[in-house]
């Protein structure tokens, strides 16, 4: 049995790395995570109680552009009803008083049927990747999604802003580092100016990586290239150094001089934190990325211009905002123990 089990999305890394960061701050309680993919070999190395139970439907992308969302759509609602029959005999293993989900709606239906208390982490209140016919089922889903949401006992957003009744903004939820970026830079042997090119934890972001490598293969560009093609994409005979797969992303993005990455969300938050500058590049029909993106002020359309935006952005000034987002989602987590 465990105090709370949870429930962390394996689309993509993001959901992971938010969760670690609450996890470090619920120390004493005794916790259980269920995820998948790569998301599960972050929580497992980060020394969580982890299992791996999810297997989510990959988007295609072609050129860095989403292909057949509406065929991904219908793989997701399988997926999820698949993951309702997961939840059931996890909550049924495990009793917990209380289901943490990170944008995992599937153990919220069940643990809000057996009447135990819920907490959701989410950014995202709709879903925007069908056109057309699809789109109509598409506004059923995010329907049925707002109605989940409303039944649970706390809803943490991870931004800045306004907090209303059981609705927390607590601010973006990030990792923190224990070493200098003088200690980070020697530890990940950053000697000169250092652009780190990074996906995430799917590899839907091939298209930017390939981009990436191009540009420095042709221009004069005074920095070293280094790339974090993470767990899923597998990258041979790659001119430049390839960290693969690493566990402590925030700590790289803190020693490095600038971030090539997708616009996912806590890749952005992450080089907010610690005032290393970013470009940003959505998959193109990625309605998260591309608001995401929008908000840093770049388009998918950026990475045609990419080496112009690298020299701009290599020398720029440092701009920390440091948040305090995953200590507080922590302590409104434990209020509902």
């Amino acid at each position: 049995m465990k105090d709370l089990v949870f429930f962390s999305s394996p689309i993509g890394l993001g959901h992971a790395t938010r969760d670690v960061a609450i996890a470090q701050h619920l120390e004493g309680i005794s916790k259980k995570f269920v995820s998948g993919a790569g998301a599960f070999r972050l929580l497992v190395e980060y020394g969580l109680d982890a299992d791996n139970l999810y297997s989510p439907p990959p988007f295609r992308v072609e050129n860095g552009k989403l292909k057949k969302p509406l065929r991904w759509l219908f793989s997701y609602l399988s997926y999820y009803n698949e993951c309702k029959k997961i939840s059931v005999k996890v909550i049924e293993s495990e009793k917990p008083s209380l289901v943490v989900s990170d944008e995992d709606f599937a153990s919220l239906v069940i643990a809000q049927k057996q009447k135990i208390r819920t907490v959701i982490v989410t950014d995202i209140l709709q879903s925007r990747f069908a056109s057309g016919l699809g789109s109509v089922i598409e506004k059923r889903m995010s329907s049925g999604m707002r109605n989940i949401i409303e039944k649970c006992d706390l809803v943490i957003i991870p931004e800045n802003g306004q907090s209303e009744g059981k609705t927390v903004r607590v601010g973006p939820i990030v990792r923190n580092v224990t070493e200098s970026r003088d200690q980070l830079r020697k530890k990940y042997s950053f000697d000169r100016k250092t652009v780190v090119a990074s996906i995430g934890g799917t590899d839907i972001g091939r298209f930017l990586i390939d981009k990436t490598v191009e540009v420095f293969k042709k221009s004069e560009i005074d920095a070293d290239l280094v790339i974090v093609s993470g767990p899923a994409l597998r990258m041979e005979q790659v001119p430049y150094r390839n960290l693969g797969f690493v566990q402590n992303l925030h700590e790289v993005i803190f020693a490095a001089d600038l971030v090539v990455s997708l616009a996912g969300k806590s890749t952005i938050d992450e080089s907010r934190h610690f005032g290393t500058p970013g470009i940003f590049i959505p998959v193109k029909g990625h309605f998260e990325q591309e608001d995401n993106a929008r908000e840093e002020g770049y388009s998918f359309e950026d990475v045609f211009r990419l080496e112009k935006l690298v020299l701009e952005k290599i020398d720029e000034k440092r701009d920390p905002r440091p948040f305090d987002g995953a200590r507080v989602a922590a302590e409104m987590i434990k209020k509902c123990l």
